[in-house]
């Protein structure tokens, strides 16, 4: 049997795990998310959720994946055979269709890194996103034809995946990791510098750390913080069981995690004062309130930062390059991550070599990619987000904790494991956090978004998101995420090589 990969140092599995953790929604998410749900006051239920639910998840999925040594799916097996491999399968195939528009995000960024330079958007940022860049379809789910000037950087997305990927695990994702994560955090700082500086900077730091303690008596400001933990550090979907597997076996669990959650938090922190920093600045140049230009997402990035950029009185073209850098750099350490889980995934099962795992993975992720290049592509892709963030890496975390916790019976074993090897020694609040507060929180978040989705309780006309088509809904949204649980049992049921299911007793070896 092929002896399985190892990151080369301990600095490199952190930094792989951090880059997978810190992506697009640490900048264009965690700001907005904070100053919603009490400003400075968010950072109590963050931080609680952050050690009751993040880092106890992420001490799990590090252990399962150390002990057992193999990808999220043959982790699983090990741990209670077919019974339990359809989870690890589920997580993969989420990774596998998030990384397939994903990537288009990162093509933008990239178009808006050389637009900086002369702010090719013009006054009219939205005007220019939408038309000029996307050639946005009228109707949604019509696709339209391919749109040129996206496939052409999303091709070189998927070739930079492709050569980092191909070349493994020390020498490809380690390696990127090394260089793209120092690179992130310099080019970011210069974002964050140059923002304090601008006149209105204070106004929406104030806007961002004012801290409305009133909030902390509403249920929903604990469940945002609880669903923007879960999904910032990328647990639940096979990424860290996966990027675990390849640590050598005297490896400090435990503190590879807390590393791994507070660099993330802290990257999201800056993140939140350099878009707060330029939002203050936003508002006092056009005499508003932080209020009225604050935003999330896609609206963030491509549309309110170019109009930062161009109210900007020095240096906008390089502040602008620098953070739509940021931008490129993060998602790149991301989307690389979510690639290696069916890389690893496909590679354990059938026994073949990584070069036709990458070959058949990426291709086969960068094809169905070319849907988001369409005109219609903004759509799908909206759609296709929220569905499988939502039912996808959401209830796998669900379905995840009450598994190992209540029915395999494993938070013992696990717990035995991570002490033997890790200096800080996990016990009676670990447990309590994974088999009680995790799954009520996660079960709750559940409850709330199929009520809103099932019972149609959307401030739209039809009660679909975003008021949406039920035909666009049920092909781009449902379908999708139904898509990930079919893919995950009908890979189950195919058998394993037998190099994979050795007869090692991993549970008490």
């Amino acid at each position: 049997m092929e002896q399985r990969s190892q990151w080369g140092t301990r600095a490199g599995f952190i930094l792989a795990a951090v880059g997978s953790a810190v992506g697009l929604g640490n900048i264009w998410r965690f700001p907005y998310v904070a100053y919603e749900n009490g400003g400075g006051a968010f950072f109590i239920p963050y931080l609680f959720a952050l050690l009751t639910a993040g880092i106890p998840i992420l001490i799990m999925e590090f252990t399962i994946g150390h002990k057992y040594r193999g990808s999220a799916p043959l982790s699983f097996f090990r741990m209670k055979g077919k019974g339990a491999e359809w989870l690890g399968w589920w997580g993969i195939f989420v990774s596998f269709v998030i990384s397939t528009y994903y990537a288009v995000i990162i093509a933008w960024a990239m178009k808006y890194t050389i637009y900086s330079f002369n702010t090719a958007w013009g006054d009219d940022t939205g005007g220019f996103l939408f038309g000029s860049v996307l050639n946005l379809a009228d109707t949604p789910g019509e696709v339209g034809g391919i749109v040129p000037g996206v496939l052409l950087p999303l091709l070189l997305v998927w070739a930079l995946a492709f050569i980092i990927l191909l070349a493994g695990v020390k020498r490809g994702i380690e390696l990127a990791n090394r260089i793209f994560i120092p690179m992130l955090v310099v080019v970011f700082l210069l974002v964050v510098i140059r923002a304090l500086t601008l006149d209105g900077a204070v106004l929406g730091l104030e806007a961002f750390f004012k801290p409305d303690l009133s909030k902390l008596a509403n249920s929903q400001v604990w469940v945002a913080a609880y669903g923007h933990i879960f999904f910032s550090l990328s647990i639940a979907f096979a990424i860290m069981i996966t990027y675990s597997s390849y640590l050598p076996k005297k490896s400090d669990i435990t503190n590879n995690a807390f590393i791994t959650g507070f660099a993330n938090s802290g990257f999201e922190l800056l993140a939140g004062i350099g878009v707060f920093a330029a939002l203050g600045f936003m508002a006092t140049q056009a005499n508003t309130s932080v209020a009225e230009v604050a935003s999330a997402g896609v609206g963030l990035a491509f549309v309110v930062f170019p109009k930062i950029i161009n109210e900007m009185p020095g240096m906008s073209g390089l502040f602008g390059a620098l953070f739509f850098l940021s931008l490129v750099l993060a998602g790149l350490t991301s989307l690389i991550s979510i690639c290696e889980t069916y890389i690893a995934g496909v590679q354990d099962k059938f026994n073949v070599s990584r070069t036709k795992s990458v070959v058949f993975g990426v291709g086969l992720a960068a094809i169905i990619s070319l849907l988001f290049a369409t005109r219609g592509g903004l759509y799908f892709l909206d759609v296709a987000d929220y569905f499988i963030n939502q039912f996808g890496v959401a209830a796998i975390g669900l379905v995840e904790v009450i598994l190992i916790a209540w029915v395999f019976k494993k938070l013992r074993v696990f717990e035995n494991h991570a002490n033997e090897i890790s200096d800080i020694r996990v016990g009676m609040w670990w447990k309590v956090c994974l088999s009680v507060v995790t799954p009520i929180v996660l079960g709750y978040m559940m409850f709330d978004l199929l009520r809103i989705n099932i019972f149609k309780l959307h401030e739209t006309d039809n009660g679909n998101y975003e008021g949406y088509s039920n035909a666009f809904i049920m092909s781009t949204g449902w379908m999708v995420a139904l898509f990930a649980i079919v893919m995950a049992i009908i890979f189950t049921v195919l058998k394993w090589n037998k190099n994979a299911t050795d007869s090692t007793d991993y549970d008490n070896r």
